[in-house]
């Protein structure tokens, strides 16, 4: 089906040329041809678009990339996605109507000032929400760095690196309300959609799955999995269909039975052929929770499958235009202080102090510094959390299951080529490595980190288990192995092909919680028994994965939950205040 899109486009000569490309739509498709001796630079930025508004034919694979027989002069040439059309999906309604509650609930003549710990998605989502409703929010910061699990950091030269790779899915309505909410759906770049699968027995080759445009849910993916012929064959297509009917059919009641069954065996429970799992699910276990499928729970995988069959839009991806602390953490912040509220960083929490009810009288900080407010969130990771969880609280039945959620270690890596890497394209790639989840070429995909004579790849290591104690070089030497298998004509171990320029290394030894069998009913809800004690956190109860849409939606259900609670805090306060005038 063809796309409309406005469109910049290029044949060098031999001098240097830049090109600023402008675009009211929110992403782009950016396709390159190598040729040899020519350069070219191009800067994107926002605003009214320049030149012509052309229709684009655009095909299956619309990267352009050719062989080094065939070469001629670089080209470059970007097309932008325009945001898919979310708004009448009901996920999305539900979730802007929940956002909505907010804004037009009766505000307080006392405002409860909050005070949250952590700013990662979950705090500022918790912080936003709560600001939105009339409240103060106080937000706490252990690092200089917002985002949390989206946190990222710039080097002496300018370039970033984040803690992770992320993409945003058309089945994330809170995360696609949010960017709404704060005016910044042009941050997202959207893509083709495909999904794109590394073929290992086909070394630099790719599979996809295209979803056309022209089918309505499920059966533009049903359609992408009948059309490929490359992973499955057709009597694994049919098995696999059929195993699956009773998650289709049984809805969400049958999702969240299957929690305390694994990936690979609840398979083999179906008549699913192993190859199957070893063809499919293996990438897309290690992309949702950072381990095999031998040890995920499947809920996590038919949570994912339910919201790409049900949902048009649902699997379609979008990148950010930049980092996320600048491009999305810092519009939610201006947002909270626009309102009252404020965020502090550089605010480690020493210790969660009690009153002699049993309830928080305080955080402690590091520096000393003590905070008080009308009621306490903690959305850090739940590690952090049991660290600093009361002595007092421990044996509360609400707390003692959080035992059983444990963060997966990851290992995000970045490396700097000394040239444009031909076998690639502008979109997520499953590696279906044994050692790599995902990469993406992030000098194409991304606006901020676009460059027209390097490449720039971010991808996920895992599972990380085994290696998160190893050097940094044993890491990239492990990841140069196994790109060089990725990109056969291109990329050798020994650097005697694409030279390594730079590399940073990202490790998280906790992150999302480890979603194995069983952990389903350890997810605390948002009200602890504590009074005016909340959580925050995609590990807490919510309908969605481990993930930033899980994030946010935990941060809005936080939030849910203070403002229901509010008279009933006021009145704890007005209690507490005569107390404390009398003694």
């Amino acid at each position: 089906m063809s796309q409309l899109g406005h469109v910049s486009a290029l044949s060098l000569t031999r001098q240097t040329s830049v090109i600023n490309v402008r675009s009211p739509h929110s992403a782009w498709k950016c396709g390159l041809c190598f040729g040899s001796g020519q350069m070219t630079s191009l800067s994107f930025g926002g605003g009214d678009s320049m030149g012509d508004k052309l229709k684009v034919q655009v095909a299956n694979s619309v990267v352009v990339r050719s062989r080094a027989e065939d070469a001629g002069p670089l080209k470059v040439a970007c097309i932008d996605y325009p945001r898919p059309e979310l708004e009448n999906a009901v996920n999305y309604l539900e979730a802007a109507y929940l956002s909505s509650t907010f804004r037009t609930s009766p505000h307080p003549n006392k405002p409860l000032e909050v005070v949250i710990a952590g700013a990662g998605l979950a705090g500022l989502s918790t912080a936003k929400y709560l600001a939105d409703a009339g409240h103060k929010p106080i937000v706490l910061e252990a690092r200089d760095v917002l985002g949390g699990k989206v946190a990222a950091w710039k080097d002496d030269d300018g370039d970033w690196y984040e803690t992770g790779l992320h993409v945003f899915f058309g089945a994330y309505p809170n995360m696609q309300n949010l960017f709404g909410e704060l005016g910044i759906n042009d941050r997202l770049q959207w893509k083709e959609h495909s999904m794109i699968f590394a073929m290992p027995n086909k070394p630099g080759e790719f599979s996809r799955f295209d979803f056309p445009e022209v089918l309505p849910a499920p059966l533009n993916g049903i359609w992408a999995i009948l059309k490929n012929n490359d992973m499955l064959t057709w009597p694994e297509k049919v098995k696999f269909a059929i195993g699956l009917l009773p998650a289709i059919l049984g809805g969400q009641s049958y999702v969240e039975a299957q929690d305390g069954i694994t990936v690979k065996d609840w398979m083999r429970k179906q008549g699913i052929p192993d190859r199957v799992t070893d063809e499919v699910f293996f990438a897309m276990s290690k992309a949702l929770n950072f381990i095999n499928p031998d040890e995920l729970s499947m809920q996590c995988i038919l949570i994912a499958l339910n919201r790409f069959l049900q949902e048009k839009h649902g699997s379609k991806m979008a990148f950010l235009d930049g980092n996320p602390p600048e491009r999305l953490c810092m519009p939610i912040v201006e947002h909270i202080e626009s309102r009252g509220g404020r965020v502090h960083l550089n605010s480690r929490i020493q210790k969660i102090e009690l009153n002699d009810a049993g309830s928080v009288e305080n955080f402690l900080l590091n520096n000393g510094t003590v905070i008080r407010g009308d009621a306490y969130v903690f959305a850090t990771p739940v590690d952090i959390l049991k660290l600093l969880l009361p002595e007092d609280w421990k044996e509360m039945p609400y707390f003692r299951k959080l035992e059983k959620l444990v963060g997966v270690p990851v290992i995000n890596v970045h490396i700097w080529f000394d040239r444009k890497l031909r076998n690639t394209y502008d979109h997520l790639l499953f590696s279906r490595s044994p050692l790599l989840s995902v990469y993406a070429d992030m000098s194409v995909t991304c606006k901020e980190y676009y460059s027209p004579n390097q490449s720039m790849l971010e991808l996920v290591f895992a599972p990380a288990e085994e290696w998160i104690s190893q050097s940094d070089e044993e890491i990239i030497d492990a990841t140069m192995k196994e790109l060089a298998k990725l990109f056969p004509d291109e990329i050798a171990a020994d650097q005697s092909k694409a030279k390594l320029l730079k590399y940073h290394i990202v490790k998280t030894p906790r992150s999302v919680y480890k979603t194995v069998p069983g952990t389903e009913p350890s997810r605390p809800l948002q009200r602890s028994p504590v009074q005016g004690f909340y959580l925050a956190g995609d590990y807490t109860k919510q309908k969605y994965l481990a993930s930033m849409e899980g994030a946010v939606l935990s941060g809005k259900l936080c939030a849910q939950a203070i403002v229901q609670d509010s008279e009933l805090l006021l009145a704890r306060i007005e209690k507490r205040v005569p107390e404390a005038s009398t003694a």
